[in-house]
């Protein structure tokens, strides 16, 4: 089981960046899929969740309007196409993979992270 983050960049504030979540190992499309960050000495936040099949997506106020997620269940990937970016947006960028299972126990997973560094 794996889920790999891929596209994280140095960029100048308003520049645009696009993350990359490639999963394998397990039945991508019966998870919820949810991108969270992490800045220096900051809890991690959720930014933006999309639903097994992307009809339905979260974002946080943060970044609504200048983040969009998005998800490709045939190529087992999900996106965050970062717009508009920020210094503040500056963090690791993790992907997180959620079901749950009949019994209600939940599956989740993690990727390693990618890190977002908006500077001028």
């Amino acid at each position: 089981v794996q889920l790999m983050e891929s596209g994280g960049d140095l960029v100048p504030p308003g520049g645009s960046l696009r993350l990359s979540c490639a999963a394998s190992g397990f039945t991508f499309s019966q998870f919820a899929v949810s991108w969270h960050r992490q800045a220096p000495g900051k809890e991690r936040e959720l930014v933006a969740s999309t639903s097994r099949f992307g009809t339905s997506t979260t974002y946080a106020d943060s970044v609504r309007g200048r983040f969009t997620i998005s998800r490709d269940n045939s190529k087992k990937t999900a996106y965050l196409q970062m717009d508009t970016l920020k210094f503040e947006d500056t963090a690791v960028y993790y992907c997180k993979a959620l079901s749950m299972s009949t019994d209600g126990t939940p599956q989740i997973y993690w990727g390693q992270g990618t890190q977002v560094t908006v500077s001028s």
